[in-house]
């Protein structure tokens, strides 16, 4: 049973800011890798939401990924939430049939029969304690439905380049993190030390000697360096060939040419 927020919002206001299309990547991945997710109306998927957690200072990055997801499900429900009233309150305007804004936070504003299929929080964690981390995803995991996600990390201000945690919910009610994914758009060209800097939260303070994050970043500076003479033929190239060397030294790492293509390194079973 899905529980209803009954109490103050849970969690800390945002910085807030935001740039247009900053999660538009973000938005793609997901459509990309379980665009079925967005479509099924299977049991209690038949009217769950997309959530957009933390949308900021205004109504865009949930407005934009109405956009995007209601390609593949005109009829999806999507809920912006805010933990600051005056940005729910300046969203509220945009809101329709479809389309809700809600004051909220790890406690989600859930009405009674509503619930999630897909969860998006970016730019939110980030400013907590590590300690704070675990909390926060327990309590979510509250709302969304069995064989949901959750995506969660970070991006730079204008989203060219992010990380961020996939997370699976399970049917005992604990989230499965299915896989990290690193995100560029080439604009700033290639270079594995900026991903490293915009890891989620729990990692971000573990890249160090001995624990397996500090493994795979050492891993993937040296496969860029091995094949830097793709970079040559462009970032795109160099970021490709070092994904597929990566994948050689036993990472789990996707290496289809329809995620690489776009920018997309997908590390399962982190």
């Amino acid at each position: 049973m899905v529980k209803v927020q009954t109490k103050k919002p849970l969690g800390q206001p945002t910085r807030g800011k935001t740039a247009s299309n900053r999660l538009r990547r973000v938005d793609n991945f997901i459509l990309l890798y379980e665009p079925s997710l967005l479509t099924r109306t299977d049991g209690l998927f038949a009217d769950s939401m997309f959530v957009d957690l933390g949308f900021g200072f205004d109504a865009r990055t949930t407005l934009e990924s109405a956009g995007r997801f209601r390609r593949v499900n005109p009829n999806l429900k999507i809920l912006g939430v805010e933990i600051d009233k005056e940005r729910v309150e300046t969203a509220l305007p945009f809101a329709d049939e479809k389309t809700f804004f809600r004051l909220g936070g790890f406690n989600l504003p859930l009405r009674s029969g509503e619930s999630v299929k897909l969860m998006r929080a970016f730019n939110v964690l980030r400013q907590y304690e590590e300690k704070d981390f675990a909390p926060a995803y327990e309590r979510l995991a509250e709302y969304v439905l069995p064989g949901g996600l959750m995506i969660e990390g970070t991006s730079n201000p204008f989203g060219s380049i992010w990380a961020a945690n996939l997370a699976r919910r399970l049917a005992n009610g604990s989230w499965k993190l299915e896989s990290l994914v690193f995100s560029t758009n080439f604009r700033l060209g290639f270079d594995v030390q900026e991903f490293q800097t915009i890891l989620p939260k729990n990692y971000i303070h573990h890249v160090l000697e001995g624990e397996r994050v500090y493994d795979f970043f050492e891993a993937w500076k040296r496969a860029a360096a091995e094949t830097s003479h793709s970079k040559t033929y462009g970032p795109r190239q160099w970021f490709t060939a070092a994904s597929e060397r990566l994948a050689g030294y036993g990472f789990d790492v996707l290496i289809k040419n329809k995620w690489l293509s776009k920018g997309y390194l997908i590390w399962n079973n982190p």
